[in-house]
């Protein structure tokens, strides 16, 4: 699971990294941020999605601890 507060930066190259060791990625889409939402949104949308499963933190957190059936 990546997540960080420069998508064009260590997270990029991060992920780049992990990716090319054969890691199984997660990539935390939206507590990142770029200089900028177009680079942002080209980087989670089109290059992260190639090498990496894109997601909110909400639905990381709902799929990694799914609530039981009969809890309130």
């Amino acid at each position: 699971m990546l997540g960080g507060i420069a998508t064009s930066g260590v997270v990029l190259s991060t992920l780049r990294e992990a990716a090319d060791k054969d890691y199984r990625l997660t990539v935390l889409a939206d507590p990142l941020r770029g200089h900028g939402c177009e680079v942002h949104a080209v980087l989670t949308g089109k290059v992260f999605p190639r090498q990496a499963r894109v997601t909110s933190a909400a639905e990381w957190i709902a799929s990694a601890w799914p609530k039981e059936k009969n809890s309130p």
